[in-house]
C-alpha cells in the first residue's frame, strides 16, 4: 500500500467519478431518444410503442452501464 491518498488524487478520482456519471446520463438519453423514436413521434399501437420503449430501455442501460465502466476502468488503468 502506499497510504493514504493525497487531496489533489481525490478530487482526480471525484472528477472522474462526475465526468462518468455525466457523460453515461447523456450517452443514455440520446441512446433512448434514438431507439424510442418511434414510439414517441409516430402513431403507433400500445404494443408496438411499449416495444419500442423496452427495447429503448434497455438500450439506454446497456449503454450507461458499458461508459461508466469503460471511463473509470481507464482512469485506474491510467493512474497505474
Amino acid at each position: 500500500m502506499t497510504g493514504p491518498r493525497s487531496q489533489d488524487e481525490r478530487d482526480a478520482l471525484t472528477v472522474e467519478i462526475v465526468f462518468a456519471l455525466v457523460t453515461a446520463a447523456l450517452l443514455a438519453a440520446v441512446l433512448y431518444v434514438a431507439v424510442a423514436s418511434p414510439a414517441l413521434f409516430d402513431d403507433l399501437g400500445r404494443a408496438q410503442e411499449t416495444a419500442w420503449q423496452t427495447a429503448a430501455f434497455a438500450a439506454a442501460t446497456v449503454g450507461f452501464t458499458v461508459r461508466l465502466v469503460r471511463v473509470l476502468w481507464l482512469f485506474s488503468r491510467q493512474r497505474r
